[in-house]
């Protein structure tokens, strides 16, 4: 179903007649809100899911978060204001959704791939009590993108499922990597896994993470 959020977005209600976790779906560039709905239906039920379509509409189509912009060398560099933007504009969306599906507040939990786990990761560690679970698929970390100061003390309740394929050659399999070093620096409860594939998810990455997220909502 179709929802009145801040952001275009498709909705699975959940199971249960009252505080039901959340789990906000974050596409990859390109794309759109209905790529990792598809999920939907081999998830919990208990599990009201809301997938959310990115405000940038690129040309010929799709969606992102925010721009890739290359200079004149071709090095790629994030537009980290637009970023910022649309992790605000999820966070909205995210309010009003715990009043309009009467969600439980205590288990938030965010999917994101490529593009959609770069601003999970980013949510997470800049408003750590918002969120209980984040799964990362086939993205890395941006510091760009957080806070100035990190409190390893707010990080404790949160639990991080993070996969990426080790031929991506959209983002190099090394930042998948270097991002598990700085989860680890923050005594982060998290998991890590490679997969043999691309820039993807493959069944034996979904399968791990949908019994990974079973375990923690």
């Amino acid at each position: 179903m179709l929802s009145s959020l801040p952001l275009c977005s498709v909705v699975k209600k959940s199971s249960l007649s009252k505080k039901s976790p959340l789990l906000v779906l974050l596409h990859g560039y390109g794309s759109d809100e209905n790529d990792l709905f598809s999920f939907a239906n081999e998830l919990p039920n208990e599990l009201c899911i809301i997938s959310l379509r990115a405000p940038i509409k690129i040309i010929p189509y799709g969606y992102a978060w925010y721009n890739i912009n290359f200079d004149e060398n071709q090095n790629k560099w994030n537009d980290t204001e637009q970023a910022k933007k649309a992790m605000n504009m999820i966070l909205k969306c995210i309010d009003v959704a715990t009043s309009l599906y009467d969600i439980d507040k205590f288990n938030i939990s965010l999917l994101g791939f490529s593009q959609g786990c770069i601003l999970s990761l980013a949510l997470a560690l800049n408003n750590p009590k918002k969120f209980k679970n984040i799964i990362g698929l086939s993205g890395y970390l941006s510091e760009d993108f957080l806070n100035q100061s990190l409190k390893k003390d707010d990080y404790e309740h949160l639990n991080f499922y993070y996969s990426h394929g080790v031929s991506d050659q959209v983002i190099p399999v090394e930042w998948a990597r270097k991002t598990s070093l700085f989860l680890k620096k923050l005594n982060l409860n998290f998991k890590y896994s490679e997969f043999p594939v691309g820039h993807g998810v493959s069944p034996q990455n979904f399968f791990e993470l949908k019994n990974w997220l079973e375990k923690f909502i």
